[in-house]
């Protein structure tokens, strides 16, 4: 409506203008030589008007005629990127099928309609290790590396490639470069670590590791293979900062304060990591230092003051008592653990070896020990050191699990 009335007063105003004209009047005067010409002017204004539509029509044509084969070829371009867009769809359908001839077919088909573009390259990457080759994939990956929107792509592949042959070497200057070109990838980091522990590089898997990751099986282990003293000194303090119940770095970080000349809290580390989790080989840590038998009672008493009724510290409490012949207070810790319901098969031999130590080789020496024997023999089993991925044993803590390669998993646990 609004548009109609906006006609409508458009040619009322000519028609007002066309009368005034007439009603005007007047001529248009042009002279050349002895040639006169005389136009009216209603009829000059006309003329002017009309070549200028003329003059417009003409040059609107003439633009049209030589635009012509610039629209061709973007009609052409456009059909061709259309094409190309639509194969790439139906390469990536094709990818996620798993039916590697047909994504082959259509990436030839989009690289051949886009050309060689980021998305076509990586698509025939993919592509050609879906078709198992893996040399046409490095080919692909190669070509993407080099061009600079797109070089973290290459190197993520290549990087990749690398990894699953097992050239380490390779691997490592590819990770550098993929962290020049993408500074703080996630993935990366991911990558970075897991590279680092296939290839036993624990301080770079410990800088990697996540917070919630075995910040100090990895410690422990960087430690191990770090030359430098004093840098293996923080590596075994950081092991047991980062868990006090793992027994191998508290005994690690103990025997570097003790040889540092500092007995005191080496002890104190020992004694924190009892409460934390008794282990047996703390409580032997703990009472090496004291060689006189009855004076290592007094030691473990120390060391067990604030967990008496715990497995652990009733076993090293009847082992300190039988080997100073306190035969009476060893057999009131064994029979107060087997009563608790939480002994397993050492305290039972214990209480053979007890029998023979009281009772010398005798008759009813020998029937008291076949008993605790079978009682043995049906008991839980000891504490082992055990992948807890796998469940493979192992003789002593190992920062990587021999059975599954599982880094950072071995425990102390009992058989399940």
């Amino acid at each position: 409506m609004r548009r109609a009335i906006l006609v409508l007063l458009g040619l009322a105003v000519v028609t007002a203008v066309a009368f005034w004209m007439a009603e005007t009047g007047g001529t248009v005067e042009v002279q050349v030589g002895e040639v006169w010409i005389g136009i009216g002017l209603p009829i000059a204004i006309l003329g002017l008007v009309v070549a200028y539509l003329v003059l417009h029509g003409g040059f609107a044509v003439l633009r049209h005629v030589r635009g012509m084969p610039h629209r061709r070829r973007a009609a052409r371009s456009a059909k061709r990127r259309a094409d190309g867009d639509a194969a790439v769809t139906r390469a990536l359908i094709a990818l996620a099928a798993g039916t590697a001839e047909a994504a082959r077919l259509e990436v030839r088909r989009a690289r051949h309609l886009l050309g060689d573009t980021p998305q076509t390259l990586l698509l025939a990457a993919e592509a050609a290790r879906l078709s198992g080759r893996e040399d046409m994939a490095a080919d692909a990956f190669k070509a993407l590396a080099e061009r600079p929107d797109a070089r973290f792509l290459g190197l993520r592949g290549l990087l990749r490639q690398a990894m699953q042959r097992e050239d380490w070497e390779s691997a490592h200057r590819l990770a550098k470069e993929a962290e020049a070109a993408q500074p703080g990838a996630a993935w990366l980091r991911e990558e970075r670590q897991l590279l680092a522990l296939r290839t036993h590089d624990w301080r770079e898997a410990l800088a990697l590791s996540p917070p919630d990751g075995p910040r100090a099986a990895l410690a422990l282990a960087a430690s191990e293979q770090e030359s430098d003293p004093a840098r293996a000194a923080d590596l075994e303090k950081q092991a047991f900062a980062a868990d006090p119940t793992f027994a191998p770095g508290a005994l690690a970080h103990a025997k570097r304060l003790a040889a540092a000349g500092s007995a005191r809290k080496a002890r104190a580390v020992l004694e924190q990591a009892w409460m934390a989790a008794p282990h047996p080989d703390i409580g032997l840590a703990w009472i090496a230092g004291t060689p006189a038998p009855l004076a290592r009672i007094k030691a473990v008493e120390d060391l067990t003051h604030r967990n008496p009724d715990h497995l652990e510290s009733r076993l090293l409490m009847a082992r300190v008592a039988l080997d100073a012949g306190l035969t009476g207070r060893a057999r009131a810790e064994l029979e107060a653990l087997i009563a608790s319901g939480a002994a397993d098969r050492r305290a039972y031999l214990m209480l053979a070896e007890l029998e023979e130590t009281e009772h010398g080789d005798t008759a009813d020496a020998r029937a008291a020990q076949a008993r605790w024997l079978r009682s043995a023999a049906n008991a839980p089993g000891a504490p082992r050191w055990r992948c807890n991925t796998c469940g493979a044993e192992h003789s002593a803590w190992k920062a990587e699990c021999n059975a599954c390669g599982t880094v950072g998993r071995i425990g102390w646990s009992a058989a399940g």
